[in-house]
């Protein structure tokens, strides 16, 4: 084998990378290379012939000796304190982490290792930091994990809470409504009976006052479920001119008996939007118009756009000043009716009108000029595909009074009272009424007379049974479209989305008696 001179060995070792000493079988330093002296801070000619323990820890140098003696005993090429974390100590008294290999120097006697000694600071703190970011990593996901399941159980809390506020509503409505609908009812029954003057004026100041609770009822209602969450839009393409039409048969009459002219433009757009939402925002709209117009007229029309249709209402009304317009859209706030006084109407209407509004994420302008008059514009997005038509209000009034004669009846409502309240109106107008509170007794009435002309029933009973459940077994135990009035509270979109079906009326609680015997017999002629 070829062996390096002596001084080529030497010039070897001193070029090395590392720093490297030679330590005899005593343990002292028999040579130090010149990035000892940088690295530990000693000259070679100091710490040549002292023992090797002077560039560790005092802490260490004891139990080193021990392992130094043993690895005299097996001399070979291996690192030094595998898996232990060694550390060098430099002559100003820091310490830093070192790597350590040991390799005895071949044919030497007595025998000689070198030691290579490397500085790992830098790439302890790397893979400290490598851990401590693997920790943070974990931490984090931990934290996500924990978030998403906080978050899921968020949603399901608030789908529960939605759910329960939804059911609350349904309840509340449903159930306030029911008292308001007796005295509706009995009201229309003692106007057909009382013939003293006095007690007919009383109770034209009941149906009024009646009336003016029921109003108040479902504006307040209204509001609950705006701000509930209760009411989810339900955005489809719709034609306006059908929207117009649905509002020229509720206001038409209306605005004639005021003396007003109701001037609805002709409308060929078709709009993006939830259309029973918005025609609720144009019946505030138009309502309050004809309200707070004397004389003139209240004018629908759209104007088309580049990106959308603008809906206006316009009207010759008494205008609204400019520094009360940032009110109108607070609750109870009407213009120009001083607090505590009397009032027509309760201030909600455009109250209701700005949650819609939001709800939709539409836009509302107002242009006002005292004494000439008001301008609400609403802008919808243009229709994306072929529009439907908006339905009209299904529940279509005639003036007619064809004869009731001995027309049977059958009544299903759940609520005693407000039972007790129809029958006796019923009765009192003429008609033949058998009166249930389920569907399990209006099918057993059915099989025991299997004679019926009409059928009128609530649309929510007790045990989860509905109206449209009563209509659909009546009609399959009795084989005919049996004609039947659905009275209900409930004004979500479960009924609102009902089918159209020409052999049923739907009828808002509380209607009063006039409202319900002229749909009844409306429907008997039809």
């Amino acid at each position: 084998m070829l062996s390096l001179p002596p001084e080529l060995a030497k010039r070897v070792l001193e070029a090395a990378p590392d720093a490297i000493i030679v330590v005899d079988a005593s343990g002292s330093i028999a040579h130090a290379n010149r990035q000892v002296s940088a690295l530990f801070g000693y000259a070679p000619e100091e710490i040549v012939g002292q023992p090797v323990e002077l560039l560790m820890p005092e802490r260490f140098r004891s139990r080193h000796v021990v392992h130094r003696e043993r690895y005299a005993e097996s001399v070979r090429v291996r690192p030094m304190g595998q898996g232990l974390e060694l550390l060098g100590r430099h002559r100003s008294g820091t310490e830093f982490p070192v790597e350590i290999s040991l390799s005895p120097i071949q044919n030497c006697e007595p025998v000689l290792v070198a030691a290579a000694i490397r500085e790992v600071t830098d790439r302890k703190r790397v893979e400290a930091e490598l851990i401590r970011a693997r920790e943070i990593a974990d931490a984090a996901r931990e934290i996500a994990d924990a978030a998403r399941e906080i978050a899921d159980a968020a949603r399901e809390s608030a789908d529960r809470a939605n759910v329960g506020k939804s059911r609350f509503l349904a309840t509340a409505s449903h159930d306030l409504r029911q008292p308001l609908q007796t005295l509706a009812l009995l009201n229309g029954t003692l106007r057909r009976i009382v013939h003293d003057a006095n007690a007919i004026d009383v109770l034209a100041q009941a149906e009024q006052t009646i009336a003016a609770m029921s109003r108040l009822l479902n504006a307040l209602l209204d509001i609950s479920k705006l701000e509930s969450g209760a009411i989810k839009p339900e955005p489809t393409d719709f034609a306006v001119a059908g929207l117009f039409e649905a509002l020229r048969a509720d206001f038409a009459s209306l605005a004639e008996n005021k003396g007003l002219r109701f001037e609805i433009e002709g409308c060929q757009d078709c709009v993006y939007s939830d259309p029973s939402l918005v025609q609720q925002v144009l019946r505030n709209l138009v309502s309050n118009a004809i309200k707070y117009t004397r004389e003139g007229m209240v004018q629908l029309r759209c104007l088309h756009e580049a990106a959308c249709v603008r809906i206006e209402v316009l009207d010759t009304g008494i205008g609204i000043p400019a520094d009360q317009i940032a009110f109108i859209y607070d609750e109870f706030y009407q213009v120009g009716v001083p607090t505590n006084s009397s009032r027509d109407g309760y201030g909600l209407g455009l109250a209701i009108v700005q949650r819609i509004v939001r709800l939709l994420k539409l836009e509302l302008d107002v242009h006002s000029e005292v004494g000439k008059g008001s301008t609400f514009s609403l802008m919808l997005p243009l229709g994306r595909t072929e529009a439907r038509p908006v339905a009209a209000n299904p529940v279509s009034l005639s003036e007619t009074r064809p004869q009731v004669g001995g027309a049977r009846l059958l009544l299903v409502e759940d609520d005693p009272s407000v039972l007790r309240a129809t029958r006796m109106l019923l009765k009192v107008e003429g008609y033949q009424v058998t009166a249930v509170s389920s569907v399990a007794e209006a099918l057993e009435a059915v099989r025991a007379a299997r004679e019926i002309d009409l059928l009128v029933t609530d649309y929510h009973l007790a045990n989860g049974e509905t109206g449209t459940e009563v209509i659909r077994k009546l009609r399959e135990a009795l084989g005919i479209s049996l004609k039947a009035v659905l009275m209900t509270g409930d004004t979500s979109s479960a009924v609102r989305d009902l089918p159209r079906d020409p052999y049923m009326r739907i009828a808002s609680k509380p209607v009063n008696a006039e409202e319900l015997l002229t749909l009844l017999r409306a429907l008997l002629a039809a």
